[in-house]
């Protein structure tokens, strides 16, 4: 019997980039899960518990920031590796993603195989893969 693949939750207000990954994403066997606002990835975060959240930072409403916070003030999904996906590339916004406890901060526009790459290897550390 074959190990059920990981769940990646993809977290962004743009379409195209969600379909974007989601191709790709279920194109080397993950499973996804995707949400277009911070507050639905919200819900599904602690619903679902996904292996790891592919986090966009610039969302209308409830960003990318906070959708992180929330997450560091729960116990059940402090521990959730992130890998931020985002076009704010200033070396202020990665320290503070470091601060936060990103596992990896990752700048649009991005090559879709690395980025799967860049998952794979956090799923490792992580210990869920």
């Amino acid at each position: 019997m074959s190990e059920e693949p990981p769940v990646i939750l993809v977290v962004d207000d743009d379409p195209v980039i969600v379909k974007l990954l989601e191709i790709n994403f279920r194109l080397e066997g993950f499973q996804l899960r995707t949400a277009t606002s911070g507050r639905r990835a919200i819900e599904i975060i602690r619903e679902a518990r996904p292996a790891l959240v592919l986090l966009d930072l610039m969302m209308p409403g409830i960003d990318g920031w906070e959708v992180r916070r929330a997450m560091l003030e729960d116990p059940a999904t402090a521990a959730i590796p992130v890998v931020v996906v985002s076009a704010r590339s200033q070396d202020e916004d990665r320290r503070q993603g470091y601060a936060l406890g990103v596992t990896d901060y990752v700048t649009k526009p991005f090559d879709p195989a690395e980025l799967v790459e860049t998952v794979r290897a956090a799923l490792h550390r992580s210990g869920s893969r």
